[in-house]
């Protein structure tokens, strides 16, 4: 494979170095802070933070493991701009995602934050061999959500001709993929499911399509389902990591060779925390993800919790880069489905049923309650050549489906089989719980 970079000098510090850059940034980070934000500057006190002094005595990115935990709940409770750290006039520009109360999560910029921000995702691009003669469909929602506008910038940077499609509008999508020559996409992984299906019933010519490539992100997903996009797209598919409070796209990135997604750790420092305890894991083990902004201005966050449950590896990759790694993304502490005393991820019912060829790749995880007992029903939806076969053949593939999820979770799970095309595609996020357990 040829290995390239955008910033290889960056990309490819050694761990001394790195380790030295990052001290540097959460020092002024943690000054910025102090001086232009009240209530995160009340928080950096009760972690031991009260003055410049005191910052300047940090000797190390690591002794972050003391400070107070930075949360969504802090962003809504400080709507709009209470966690900013520069004022509006050196915002230019401003996101926002949706809240846990109605309100918007806002997100701001200042100039120097978007150049960085372009850097990052130019980086992307560059990791898995996407250079400047190649055509990006960019299918992430333009506007509010970081999506849209994080790719669009990153593919910029590199000098790549971008299609701003946004999502949405599928006839149109698939003209322009043909009339254009998109040769990679960009877009959620269930929006690329979706795609691929209208390829295969609307494209008669597949010659038209020249998709080589494609970087999917904004949901967790299996590498079950991205060997079901790869096949069905004929591409190669990549991980993307990012979160708007943090930043937008391009927090972490895979690489050629697929081994866990490099996060851009000169710019953000990550931990793994025991969700329920807040103890600092070592790396190997499963918690959930905790970010530090390094350098962003307008809206730096101290460990900030992800609610995204992964692990951290320090094994040196094959492409060179030495930034430490954080596996695919299994669930989230939100998403978790406790059943039984069992804790269950959505991810983990996908990597069984997206190895059967005989589902289409959509489903819903249906929690109920019977005979005052919690239980799980997973919707499938089996291909046509399956479902015609009859009421016995539908019959032993649900038991050998729900043996085998038996086998993975130790839970027994019902599956109920739907005609073709019953349940919803998505074009955004796919939607795959469904709880209508009895609240006592």
């Amino acid at each position: 494979m040829k290995i390239k970079y955008f910033e290889k000098k960056q990309e490819t510090l050694e761990f001394s170095e790195l380790k030295a850059l990052q001290t540097n940034g959460l020092k002024k980070t943690l000054q910025r802070i102090f001086t232009a934000n009240g209530f995160l500057k009340n928080k950096l006190a009760l972690s031991g933070i009260k003055n410049i002094e005191t910052i300047e005595k940090i000797k190390s990115v690591s002794d972050i493991k003391d400070f107070s935990f930075t949360s969504k709940i802090d962003l809504v409770n400080n709507y709009p701009f209470g966690l900013f750290s520069r004022p509006l006039s050196d915002i230019t520009r401003i996101h926002a995602s949706s809240g846990t109360t109605g309100k918007p999560i806002i997100a701001g910029y200042t100039k120097n934050d978007l150049k960085i921000w372009a850097r990052l995702m130019a980086r992307v691009f560059c990791a898995v061999g996407i250079s400047r003669r190649d055509i990006g469909q960019n299918a992430y929602g333009y506007g509010l959500f970081t999506g849209g506008l994080g790719f669009h910038y990153g593919a910029e940077k590199i000098g790549m001709t971008i299609i701003p499609m946004s999502t949405g509008f599928t006839e149109r999508q698939l003209t322009m993929m043909q009339d254009i020559g998109a040769t990679v996409l960009f877009c959620t992984p269930s929006y690329a499911l979706f795609l691929s299906e209208e390829i295969n019933k609307n494209i008669t010519d597949k010659s038209k399509i020249k998709l080589k490539k494609g970087i999917f992100g904004a949901e967790p997903w299996s590498d079950e389902l991205r060997k079901t996009i790869e096949k069905s797209l004929n591409i190669d598919a990549y991980d993307i990591y990012g979160l708007s409070e943090i930043m937008g796209p391009g927090v972490a990135f895979e690489c050629l060779y697929k081994n866990g997604l490099h996060i851009n750790e000169d710019n953000f420092f990550a931990e793994i925390i025991n969700p329920e305890t807040g103890q600092v894991l070592d790396d190997g083990q499963t918690g959930e993800l905790v970010i530090t902004s390094l350098n962003r201005e307008a809206m730096p966050l101290i460990r900030f919790r992800t609610k995204d449950i992964t692990r951290l590896t320090r094994e040196k990759c094959s492409c060179g880069r030495t930034f430490v790694r954080m596996d695919k993304i299994k669930g989230r502490t939100d998403d978790m489905i406790i059943l039984k005393g069992v804790n269950v991820f959505p991810s983990q019912i996908e990597s069984v049923l997206f190895n059967y060829e005989y589902l289409e790749p959509v489903y819903i995880i249906e929690l109920y309650t019977e005979n005052l007992l919690d239980k799980i029903n997973i919707i499938i939806e089996p291909k046509n050549e399956i479902f015609n076969l009859g009421e016995n053949k539908i019959n032993e593939i649900s038991n050998e489906i729900s043996h085998k999820i038996y086998e993975l979770i130790g839970i027994r799970a019902k599956i109920t089989a739907v005609p073709p095309k019953t349940l919803e595609r998505s074009q955004g996020k796919a939607k795959r719980i469904n709880d209508l357990r009895k609240k006592i």
